[in-house]
């Protein structure tokens, strides 16, 4: 009987370190959690996120661009020059492949900024051009694809916007302290993120769309 006190009581104590160790363990975890280990991967998604609604977004104005030109060249068919360069800038910023790797290549994110650019250029020319035709701005597919297209650029400017902040909130995480020991530690695979910049010729504003 003393023997077998003995030995549930010495089973105990090899119990305790276990259970110590295990404590320990669960206080770094939630200590680590504390000190912002998980805050660098949070960020990159949110990047991530924001960056697929900039896409959304884009592709969505670029598919209102072919019967925004079929119909502008109902009225205005001598508009070549225009309704080209329209034509033309849709086939440049669609033919630009974009996903997440697009965040990690400065060149191809630039040339995607630019054909983008370009595309918002030559739709306020082709908006412009439609102040020249009454006939055209009372039609009413005109007008339907008038509001479709505002209400587009105005989804871009908010897409870009969410997107430029979860940026500079990402880029700021691993260039401040203690996000750039984490990043050193265990995140140096992800790198600094390219952001969208104003154009000289403010290229990147959205259509002046007047009714």
């Amino acid at each position: 009987m003393p023997m077998y006190c003995n030995r549930s009581s010495s089973s105990r104590a090899g119990l305790r370190p276990v259970y110590w160790q295990c404590l320990a363990l669960l206080c770094l975890c939630l200590a680590l959690s504390g000190c912002g280990i998980n805050n660098i991967p949070t960020l990159d998604e949110k990047v991530k996120s924001a960056w697929s609604q900039v896409e959304n977004q884009y592709q969505r104005r670029a598919d209102l661009v072919p019967n925004l030109v079929e119909t502008v060249k109902g009225f205005a068919n001598q508009e070549q020059e225009t309704l080209t360069a329209v034509i033309e800038a849709r086939s440049k910023a669609t033919s630009i492949q974009v996903d997440d790797s697009t965040l990690n290549n400065p060149e191809q994110f630039q040339r995607f900024q630019q054909a983008q650019g370009e595309l918002s250029g030559a739709l306020s020319r082709l908006m412009a051009v439609s102040e020249r035709y009454p006939e055209l701005k009372s039609n009413q597919n005109f007008l339907a694809l008038q509001s479709q297209l505002e209400g587009t650029e105005n989804r871009i400017a908010v897409a870009r916007r969410d997107f430029i902040q979860a940026v500079e909130a990402y880029n700021t995480e691993i260039r401040t302290f203690p996000g750039s020991i984490w990043h050193k530690i265990m995140y140096s695979d992800l790198p600094i993120r390219e952001n969208f910049e104003a154009t000289a010729e403010n290229a990147d504003q959205a259509p002046q769309v007047n009714f």
